[in-house]
């Protein structure tokens, strides 16, 4: 058994875990929680923010039709601090409380967005802008099944929404944790964890993808939402140059600690 101590809210707390050479599932050993990015450290930080409560809210917006718009505009190829604002520009001009036009969605997005500094131009606007055009003027003859994958599912019917857009409006919108959103950060943290196949991609293997993360945080009892969410957070501010170090020879190298990394 390892045990890990953590000072939280003023007080001492402590969580014991298995031993490192115990396997949290078959073939796929613990680790130890003060090694960056194995089982073991994943159930140690998710310990700490369910008493912090860092990620027990993700919602975006106040209303489905807020929150796919929060989603769809953000994305894969796309910085969350671009997609975020260019959400909050809809929003803030009223543009999200009907149904707009793809002409007057697009002359919004179009604008440049003033982000740390600097002006940055949001990518792909026409294509956006009809997406989302589309998915707005569908929301009034939506029926929301009260479970949460046909929810998923009916939403990644919706043009220019996907399994994992439609998975992460589920999980922000209900705080579900029947869904997983498997982009590319949660897609290397379990290959590194070895709970995923190298060869499989979202693309192509989504549910099966899914259906082992959830397996996963089951494993490591801990919010299989709050789990997705912490990995997505933690593995974008890991530099490249970290991760590269990682994926050499495990026989080469010690793993890296936590404390040799900072997170804001």
């Amino acid at each position: 058994m390892q045990t890990m101590y953590a000072v939280i809210g003023g007080a001492l707390r402590r969580l014991c875990l298995p031993a490192p050479d115990k396997h949290v599932l078959p073939g796929i050993p613990w680790g130890r929680f003060d090694h960056l990015l194995t089982p073991a450290y994943w159930r140690g930080q998710a310990w700490q923010h369910e008493y912090l409560g860092t990620y027990s809210n993700v919602k975006l917006g106040r209303s489905l039709a807020e929150e796919l718009s929060a989603c769809l505009l953000g994305g894969f190829g796309m910085r969350a601090e671009l997609g975020l604002s260019a959400f909050a520009r809809l929003r803030n001009r009223g543009l999200l409380d009907s149904t707009p036009s793809v002409n007057i969605l697009e002359e919004a997005l179009l604008e440049p967005f003033l982000i740390n500094g600097r002006f940055s131009r949001y990518r792909f606007p026409r294509q956006k802008a009809r997406y989302l055009a589309a998915c707005l003027s569908k929301l009034g003859e939506f029926d929301e099944p009260s479970d949460d994958r046909k929810f998923r599912d009916q939403l990644a019917g919706l043009r220019g929404i996907g399994l994992k857009t439609a998975s992460w409006i589920v999980r922000n919108y209900r705080a579900s944790d029947a869904v997983a959103i498997i982009d590319i950060h949660i897609l290397r943290a379990g290959r590194q964890i070895g709970i995923f196949n190298p060869a499989d991609e979202p693309e192509r293997h989504y549910r099966k993808l899914e259906e082992q993360f959830l397996r996963f945080a089951k494993a490591l009892g801990t919010s299989a939402a709050l789990l997705d969410s912490l990995v997505w957070d933690y593995m974008r501010r890991l530099s490249t140059g970290a991760l590269r170090i990682m994926r050499k020879s495990s026989s080469a190298i010690r793993p890296i600690r936590p404390q040799q990394l900072e997170f804001p």
